[in-house]
């Protein structure tokens, strides 16, 4: 006797759920380095720029240089604060899928235990099976010596 769980399908389905939840938080993670390591560019360029601003007061340059490199840290700060937005997304997009994740496990942990549960079930049942047909056998044997 082999046993076969009705509701195999779906703990395979769940299986897959929490494959896919996990591929998502990894992809979720991803993302966020990436945006993380943005911000440390553009923070490293802003401090550059702002190396240069210094060093350019200290010879002679003209205003429109000085404006130049102004705006330019001006620009830096704007996509700073940008970055800093998508990573707070980024940060939250991470949270919603570990949550998700979460819950999948959960979900697939129970039914691998229903699974489990059955298939304890099952052999219990065979071993009884067994048991039963060993003891027939046994008092059949029993009965054919004590007639003999």
């Amino acid at each position: 006797m082999k046993f076969q769980y009705a509701f195999q399908q779906i703990v395979n389905l769940k299986n897959n759920e929490r494959s896919q939840a996990e591929w998502n938080l990894s992809s979720a993670i991803g993302r966020l380095n990436i945006e993380e390591s943005s911000l440390h560019d553009l923070t490293r360029m802003k401090s550059e720029a702002q190396e240069k601003l210094m060093e350019s007061s200290e010879r002679p340059v003209s205003m429109s240089e000085i404006r130049q490199l102004q705006y330019y840290v001006e620009h830096i700060d704007q996509l700073i604060a940008i970055k800093r937005r998508d990573i707070a997304k980024a940060q939250y997009q991470v949270t919603q899928n570990r949550e998700v994740l979460t819950d999948k496990m959960v979900d697939e942990k129970v039914w691998t235990k229903a699974r489990d549960k059955a298939y304890e079930q099952f052999s219990s049942f065979v071993l009884k099976k067994e048991q039963e047909a060993l003891d027939e056998i046994a008092t059949n044997r029993h009965t054919r010596l004590s007639y003999s």
